[in-house]
């Protein structure tokens, strides 16, 4: 099979298509044959020699989310048969035109969506429920505050937030893209280059603050996040972008009984994210085919192409999801 490789740690150039065997099927997993694979930040975390993948994941090969056809399955898999369609949060080798995947972690593709839109979906749907809605346990009429609200995940959690009867706030990085976040379903989107967050979320709820802060930029905004927290408030941490090392005024967590945590997925196993599966499939998957929440999908590339796509990643400009196909 074809495949996109990180022939060593660095830039967009390491990136090249090698030929690579396909890999056995194990018990318990599906061989799909790939359509399509979103791009996400841990991809170009990984390519950096930042991020290394669990030990039995492929790798050279990056690639967290992949939609396509099931071409063979493994013993001990039920559910799935040849020739169905499906997508799937796998710990890597999504950059390839034959990818395993655990059958637990596979979800069917919604009603109305291509291959190349279901593509876009597991990595980022899978983070969010995981922990906003497990973790920081965000319930219908509390409020969220979401930065990075036209990144993949941002995009995926205002949705998924506002249909499950949250009040919205995001932050982005220019007028366009908080417009866009608006017109997504956000109450209020802030433009952090212009305007003070904290500030801004302050007169926005009347000095009680947010209830949830989903946050992947970390360094300091992190007082800024305990600041606009109400009290009970949580603030839950997927990416420390600016920065894993912090100030915090450990009083003002005592005070307004906040409660800090974060996560990462891709090295839990299998029988942790088929419980999250079966939430999204039972509370997400009906919002998705009704089209109450869509897939926003910026740019689709050719797998020969997956150099620039990294590089449009790494440039921030894009609004939603990046997409490889095979």
């Amino acid at each position: 099979m074809k495949a996109v490789i990180i022939t060593q740690p660095g830039g967009p150039e390491v990136l090249q298509l090698a030929d690579r065997p396909v890999s056995n099927l194990r018990p318990g997993e599906v061989l799909i044959k790939v359509a399509a694979a979103g791009i996400n930040r841990p991809d170009v975390a990984q390519r950096k020699g930042h991020y290394p993948p669990p030990p039995n994941a492929p790798q050279d090969i990056p690639g967290l989310e992949i939609a396509g056809t099931i071409e063979a399955v493994g013993d001990d898999v039920e559910r799935w048969k040849i020739g169905e369609q499906v997508c799937a949060l796998v710990s890597g080798g999504g950059y390839a035109q034959y990818c395993t995947a655990p059958a637990v972690q596979c979800l069917p593709i919604p009603a109305g969506l291509s291959l190349i839109e279901a593509a876009s979906l597991p990595e980022t749907f899978f983070t969010v429920w995981s922990n906003v809605f497990d973790r920081a346990k965000l319930h219908p009429g509390e409020s969220i505050l979401i930065h990075g609200g036209s990144s993949g995940i941002g995009v995926t959690a205002i949705q998924m937030a506002k249909a499950l009867g949250s009040k919205v706030y995001v932050t982005a990085k220019s007028a366009e893209k908080c417009r866009f976040c608006e017109e997504l379903g956000a109450d209020l989107a802030i433009d952090y280059r212009e305007q003070n967050f904290a500030d801004e979320i302050a007169k926005a709820t009347d000095g009680k603050g947010i209830d949830v802060i989903l946050d992947m930029i970390g360094g300091d905004y992190t007082p800024l996040n305990l600041k606009s927290l109400a009290d009970d408030g949580r603030l839950v941490l997927i990416n420390t972008m600016k920065g894993k090392d912090v100030q915090l005024d450990l009083s003002l967590i005592m005070r307004k009984r906040l409660t800090i945590t974060g996560s990462t997925l891709r090295n839990r196993d299998a029988a942790f994210k088929s419980v999250i599966a079966q939430n999204l499939e039972q509370h997400v998957w009906p919002l998705i085919s009704s089209g109450i929440i869509k897939p926003v999908i910026y740019s689709v590339f050719d797998a020969a192409d997956v150099r620039k796509a990294h590089q449009l990643m790494e440039s921030s400009e894009h609004i939603g999801k990046i997409v490889l196909k095979f």
